[in-house]
């Protein structure tokens, strides 16, 4: 049989003059033809005509071109993203009829697979393929970036293993036993400090275990710093799963104790900053969660800031040490200005902090308001376009799929230095808070929730079904990490009093003490006027959270009251 018949057909204008066009410059035609002519061996030896016969065969070729390309343009309008709503419908679709093929061209092998790494095959292998890259529970944009490096950088990334991670056992097991913390986490609060507000993360549970994997993503990367931005949903829960904050101390201030410093004037549990240094590979790796007011958004120019300043002064401006991550809510990241100005100014010289990870718990209620009426975007992430960086938009119930988004964006910011985002879609299971009835305002939406697995019951039964766990082992990691909990409690209602430490104390240690603190009890304020006011002048020059600054302005403030009554 002639390998090259499928030649012998009708003569196509169009793609004839592509054809011409790329003998006279390849450079000239668009890269996936360009990848087509260099690829497909045209068989001179076969045929008498001096000039290539541009055939039907060939047309079919760019057609499934065509619909490649449409998938990597349009593929994330079609995914299984949602854990709780059928998607919005989108017109056209990625039927093949749309593409000028049909039903008999599924068995014909098109040269096409070439363009995704599959080589050779047939159109419904190709098909397949693409589906599993595009179509299940990652959503992936990314077309619209102009740098052809990235996008052949993204393309390599996902059609490896079809755009799913590969997990050994040992790994599935560690996933399935943070998601247990996370979940038990917050069912421990609900149950013992029933209406207070924690603004928990049940629904977004599989954020705890990706956080976890995106930390040692970067330790292998070379961070030595990751610096968090977020508001209140999940903090209690990634103060607790993440940065190792004792359970007690969460649970004292649940307790409403008072606090050892009595200057510190107080603050909500879900506002509070934290630090921690964690060991992974015998490598120690910095943490910093930033405290944010109920500003929401606010703290993301605070946040890339501090990276700034440790990127320069600390790691001599190098990029890859200091990692920041951002986490917003739905409606926030699409509804504050401040979420753009800070994206514009992100690749600016003198605001650049090597690239930002956006990670957006979308539990698709903004307070009240249905998402179809929130914004004018398709997703709440569109501000990304701006800077053109990559979006993943990826199911919360699949935690796996979830680890591998973040392991494509810890690798793309440290390639690029640019920012990534992951649109997590996922749900709210109370209202705003936990003292809100969201069935009064979404009631279709809160019914079908309410009988909605967590995502660490979907996992679990997941290994079980495919025999990489048991029942047992998932009855003895509830049970450990329930006695661990109650044990913490215990502790919490023995102790009367907690402490807050400024997230910058280590940092403050480097600047020198004011000498006005040893000598200000000595001050005779009826006759050193002139220095207690250049005391006072020290004082004020200091940051207004410097330990030294609170001591010294209680005592300044003493000896001013004294004077001035004098």
């Amino acid at each position: 049989m002639d390998k090259f018949s499928f030649f012998n057909s009708a003569h196509s204008a169009f793609f004839e003059e592509i054809y011409e066009s790329f003998l006279k410059d390849p450079d000239s035609v668009e890269p996936s033809w360009r990848s087509f002519f260099q690829g497909y061996q045209f068989g001179f030896e076969n045929y008498n005509a001096k000039t290539p016969i541009i055939s039907q065969a060939i047309s079919k070729e760019f057609q499934v071109i065509n619909l490649i390309n449409d998938y990597r343009k349009r593929g994330h309008l079609f995914t299984k993203t949602n854990p709780v709503r059928e998607r919005r419908l989108y017109e056209p679709k990625l039927d093949i009829e749309n593409f000028d093929l049909n039903k008999k061209d599924l068995d014909i092998v098109f040269e096409a697979g070439r363009e995704v790494g599959l080589g050779p095959s047939k159109l419904s292998d190709i098909i397949h393929h693409l589906n599993l890259v595009y179509c299940q529970s990652t959503g992936v944009e990314y077309m619209y970036i102009r740098d052809q490096n990235e996008i052949s950088w993204i393309k390599n990334f996902i059609h490896r293993n079809n755009n799913h991670p590969n997990f050994d056992k040992s790994k599935k097991k560690k996933i399935l036993e943070e998601l247990n913390h996370a979940v038990m986490f917050e069912n421990f609060l609900a149950r013992k400090y029933v209406g207070q507000k924690r603004f928990s993360l049940e629904g977004a549970e599989s954020l705890i275990p990706s956080l976890h994997h995106g930390i040692e993503e970067g330790i292998k990367l070379g961070v030595s710093e990751f610096v968090f931005g977020m508001a209140h949903r999940g903090r209690l829960n990634i103060l607790a799963n993440i940065f190792g904050k004792p359970f007690e101390e969460i649970f004292k201030e649940f307790e409403g104790v008072e606090y050892v410093d009595d200057e510190f004037d107080g603050d909500v549990k879900y506002h509070m900053g934290y630090n921690s240094e964690l060991v992974d590979s015998n490598k120690k790796i910095k943490l910093t969660l930033v405290p944010n007011p109920s500003h929401l958004e606010a703290v993301n120019a605070v946040a890339a800031g501090i990276c700034r300043t440790k990127i320069k002064k600390k790691f001599n401006g190098d990029l890859k040490k200091v990692f920041p991550v951002l986490i917003h809510g739905d409606a926030a990241i699409a509804g504050q200005g401040v979420v753009y100005e800070f994206s514009q100014m992100s690749q600016l010289k003198g605001y650049q902090t090597g690239g930002t990870l956006h990670i957006v718990i979308n539990n698709q209620v903004g307070f009240t308001t249905n998402y179809l009426d929130a914004r004018s975007s398709t997703y709440c992430t569109d501000v990304a376009k701006i800077t053109n960086s990559p979006v993943l938009h990826v199911n919360g119930d699949d935690v796996e799929a979830l680890l591998h988004a973040i392991s494509f964006a810890i690798n793309y910011r440290q390639t690029f230095h640019k920012d990534v985002f992951i649109d997590l879609l996922c749900y709210r299971k109370y209202g705003h808070n936990e003292g809100d009835e969201p069935r009064f305002t979404q009631p279709k939406l809160y019914s079908i929730i309410e009988k909605h697995p967590n995502p660490y019951e979907i996992y679990n039964q997941h290994l079980i079904s495919i025999n990489q766990s048991t029942s047992e082992f998932s009855k003895n990691i509830q049970d450990s990490f329930k006695s661990t909990l109650e044990e913490k409690l215990l502790i919490a209602k023995r102790n009367k009093k907690t402490k807050i430490e400024s997230i910058f104390k280590n940092e403050w240690k480097l600047f020198p003490k004011p000498k006005s603190v040893d000598f200000l009890n000595s001050v005779d304020t009826r006759i050193d006027k002139e220095k207690l006011f250049k005391i006072g002048e020290q004082i004020f020059k200091l940051p207004e959270n410097h330990n030294y600054h609170r001591k010294t302005n209680r005592l300044f403030d003493e000896r001013l009251n004294m004077l001035l009554n004098d």
